[in-house]
């Protein structure tokens, strides 16, 4: 459909009834039923590729991208919109496969009644208008994506590494890794009761498609078996939200200021890291700062990114990912701040230079709104302890006089030097004074 036929659509359908429009937005009957959101503008600017699939559209928030690309078909130039029509393809291919190993169109059928009962529920779970698109079109589209979603993990599960399989998404690393990159995205989800209620009952055990999910996602043993998501966004926040220690006895609020780690190190407190990863536990025990492990790799502002975003349409008081990451911006202002936590383990970098993670780090909270911080009390400790004369002094002392070996030696050897010459004195006084 082009872009006069598209316009058409929209205008026919509002001279008899508000049938809306991409982009329009929906206010629901039941506001706790939404949980997949447009990003905001004022995050969106900053880096509108990390919100943007790459390769596969999943949903109705960029569904109309599909009649973009179909308009540029032939266009080898626009590699995006090519990639999208490939994998529309793919979706397909996937669907009849599926249906080979299910009993054919009878599972199919059963798949559409089921989303068709419970096509007001998926729409009410957007928080735009999605009466834009036709309830068949609505239906098929939700049955296209979950069939490929299943597909999709089934077959990364039971590939052997190495093995053609004929399918590009499995075989070229670079596609199976923006596939996963993008199923992460906000705009891009399905609810994730739809795609349970489809295919939780072909599984042996109410978990086992539950624990195909999240080990897909690389998150085994990360979550309890008792947590609630409401689609993969959600569940990567879950993961590093559960790691958090009596969250439910701790408020959100404001701090003024916390220096960067190389002052603060300087100023006597220590940084340690501890071993769990995609933990957001921070603790401040004796003058040491105790942060997990945070691997920084390509994918890592994206992932940020988009939880940061479901937060502040979702979570904008309970938004525990979005504290930690303002309170690591407070850490990180230059490469030396980096460097020194890189060198305690508390960051991996995988990107390159250490201004590229002092980059990415300090323009991830812009456009956010602060409603808090989840960290206040650390923050608070952390500054009472540099401020502290005594432990300024300590610092100082070991700065200056044991900044290096060869200055610790000098210092140890000139120390014992005016002990022994103390020494040699105070022997020599009390002879005179014996001889007198």
């Amino acid at each position: 459909m082009d872009s006069t036929g598209l316009s058409r659509k929209f205008k026919s359908k509002s001279t008899t009834e508000p049938k809306g429009f991409p982009g329009m937005w929906q206010f629901p009957k039941d506001p706790n039923k939404c949980c997949i959101y447009r990003v905001p503008e004022s995050l969106r600017r900053v880096n509108t590729e990390a919100y943007t699939p790459q390769l596969v559209i999943i949903g109705p928030l960029h569904h109309h991208m599909k009649s973009q690309a179909l308009r540029s078909l032939g266009d080898i130039t626009n590699t995006k919109s090519v990639g999208y029509l490939n994998v529309e393809a793919n979706k397909k291919i996937y669907l009849a496969k599926f249906g080979e190993r299910f009993d054919g169109n009878e599972t199919i059928d059963s798949f559409r009644r089921t989303i068709k009962q419970e096509e007001e529920r998926i729409r009410e779970s957007y928080s735009e208008s999605t009466t834009w698109i036709e309830s068949s079109e609505f239906v098929e589209m939700i049955l296209l994506d979950s069939v490929f979603i299943l597909e999709f993990f089934r077959r990364n599960v039971f590939n052997i590494r190495g093995v053609k399989t004929g399918d590009p998404l499995i075989d070229e690393p670079c596609l199976r890794e923006t596939i996963n990159n993008d199923l992460t995205l906000l705009e891009n989800q399905l609810p994730y009761f739809i795609i349970h209620n489809l295919f939780h009952p072909l599984f042996s055990s109410d978990f086992a498609f539950r624990r195909l999910i999240i080990s897909c996602f690389g998150f085994k043993n990360k979550i309890g078996d008792d947590s609630n998501f409401s689609h993969f966004t959600d569940l990567a926040r879950c993961v590093r939200v559960e790691s958090l220690q009596g969250r439910a006895q701790r408020e959100f609020k404001h701090f003024e200021h916390m220096l960067n780690a190389d002052k603060l190190h300087s100023g006597g407190v220590k940084f340690e890291a501890l071993e769990e990863k995609l933990s957001l536990e921070v603790r401040f025990e004796n003058g040491v700062l105790k942060m997990p492990r945070l691997l920084i790799a390509d994918s890592s502002e994206m992932t940020l990114r988009n939880i940061m975003a479901l937060e502040q349409c979702h979570y904008p008081y309970t938004a525990y990912v979005s504290s930690y990451v303002t309170f690591l911006d407070y850490l990180i202002d230059t490469d030396k701040d980096v460097e020194l936590l890189v060198e305690k383990g508390i960051i991996k970098n995988w990107i390159g230079q250490p201004s590229s993670v002092a980059n990415m780090v300090n323009k991830l909270c812009l456009g956010t709104i602060n409603n808090g911080s989840y960290y206040y009390d650390i923050a608070d400790k952390v500054n009472a302890h540099y401020t502290n004369p005594l432990t300024r002094s300590k610092a100082i002392l070991k700065r200056v006089y044991f900044g290096n070996m060869w200055i610790g030696t000098a210092t140890v050897a000139a120390t014992s030097l005016l002990l022994m010459t103390l020494v040699q004195t105070v022997a020599s006084i009390i002879q005179v004074l014996q001889n007198a």
